[in-house]
C-alpha cells in the first residue's frame, strides 16, 4: 500500500457544529498524497459515468468523500449494497488495474423482489461495460450472522453510502449483524467509511426509520460496539440548509422528490439531503 500522510482532521468550526463525541475520542484520520488524491478526480472524471451521475456529484462530493476515506488505486474495497452503482462507476475505474472491487449487494434470494430486481439491473450494469466493470466482484450481504461478506481480514476499506436507515428499518439486530460482518471483512488496521442522511440529535429510532434520518450518535455507537474506533468526521456532505423535517422523510428531497410538484422548488433548492461523513478503523 503507498503511503500515507497524517495530517490535520477537517475543518473545526464545521466539524464541532455536529459533533456529538468528545473531540479527544477521535484522532487525525490519514490523508492521501497528492498523486493519489488525483487518481480519485480522474476516476471521479472518468468517460464510462452516466451523465445522470455526474450531474449529483455537486451533492455528493465524491472526489472529497473518497480522500477523506484514504482510498488508494491499489487497495481491496468492500462497497456495501451499491444500489444501481452511483459509486462503483468511480470505483471500479480506479481499482481496476492494481487494486479490487467487490461488490456486496443484495440477497437475491431473500428478502423483497426489489432486492432481486436491484441486484439483477446492477449486475447487467456490470455487463453493459466489460472494459470498466469486469473485474468487480460481485458477493452478497444480508442478515445471517453465519454467512461472512467475503474472507475475514482481506479488504482495506469498506464504504457504504446512505444505507444504514434501511438496516434500521429492518432491525436494530439486523444493523448490528452488518456492523460486526463489516468489522469482520476489514483487515486490522483498515478503515470503514459511512455517510449517512443525518437527523437532529435525539431524533427517536421510530423517526430515523421513517423519515430515512439517523442520528449521528448511534451509528457511532453502533460502530464501537462493533470493535471499531472512531477516527474522523468530515463535513464535506453537509447541507445546512437541509432542517430534515420533511413531510415526506429525506424523499422529499432531490433526487427521489416524492412530494411530485408541490414544494418542488423549494425542495431543488434545499438540494439533497445533510450528510454524516464518518470513518472508523478496525484497530491492529
Amino acid at each position: 500500500m503507498r503511503p500515507l500522510l497524517i495530517g490535520v482532521a477537517c475543518l473545526a468550526a464545521a466539524c464541532a457544529a455536529h459533533a456529538q463525541v468528545a473531540p479527544d475520542s477521535e484522532t487525525a484520520p490519514p490523508v492521501l498524497e497528492y498523486e493519489e488524491q488525483d487518481v480519485i478526480r480522474q476516476a471521479v472524471a472518468s468517460s464510462s459515468r452516466t451523465i445522470s451521475s455526474i450531474m449529483r456529484d455537486a451533492h455528493r462530493n465524491p472526489a472529497q468523500t473518497l480522500s477523506f476515506f484514504a482510498l488508494a488505486p491499489d487497495q481491496t474495497v468492500v462497497e456495501i449494497w451499491p444500489g444501481a452503482g452511483w459509486y462503483t462507476e468511480i470505483l471500479a475505474p480506479l481499482l481496476r488495474e492494481d487494486g479490487k472491487l467487490i461488490a456486496a449487494h443484495f440477497d437475491p434470494e431473500g428478502g423483497p423482489d426489489y432486492f432481486a430486481k436491484s441486484r439483477s439491473d446492477y449486475e447487467r450494469k456490470l455487463q453493459s461495460r466489460a472494459n470498466v466493470y469486469d473485474r468487480v466482484e460481485m458477493a452478497t450481504l444480508n442478515y445471517d450472522p453465519e454467512q461472512p461478506i467475503t474472507a475475514a481480514n482481506s479488504a482495506d476499506r469498506v464504504v457504504t453510502f446512505r444505507n444504514v436507515h434501511n438496516w434500521l428499518a429492518d432491525g436494530m439486530d439486523e444493523t448490528k449483524v452488518v456492523f460486526a460482518k463489516m468489522y469482520a471483512v476489514l483487515k486490522p488496521g483498515g478503515m470503514l467509511g459511512l455517510v449517512e442522511h443525518r437527523a437532529r440529535p435525539g431524533t427517536s429510532l421510530e423517526e430515523m426509520v421513517k423519515t430515512g434520518y439517523v442520528d449521528e450518535q448511534l451509528i457511532v455507537d453502533l460502530a464501537l460496539e462493533a470493535g471499531f474506533e472512531l477516527v474522523s468526521r468530515s463535513p464535506v456532505n453537509q447541507n445546512p440548509q437541509d432542517l430534515a423535517d420533511h413531510p415526506h422523510g429525506v424523499w422529499s428531497l432531490p433526487p427521489t422528490l416524492r412530494g411530485g410538484t408541490e414544494d418542488r422548488a423549494r425542495y431543488m433548492g434545499i438540494g439533497e439531503s445533510d450528510r454524516m461523513t464518518l470513518l472508523f478503523v478496525k484497530p491492529e
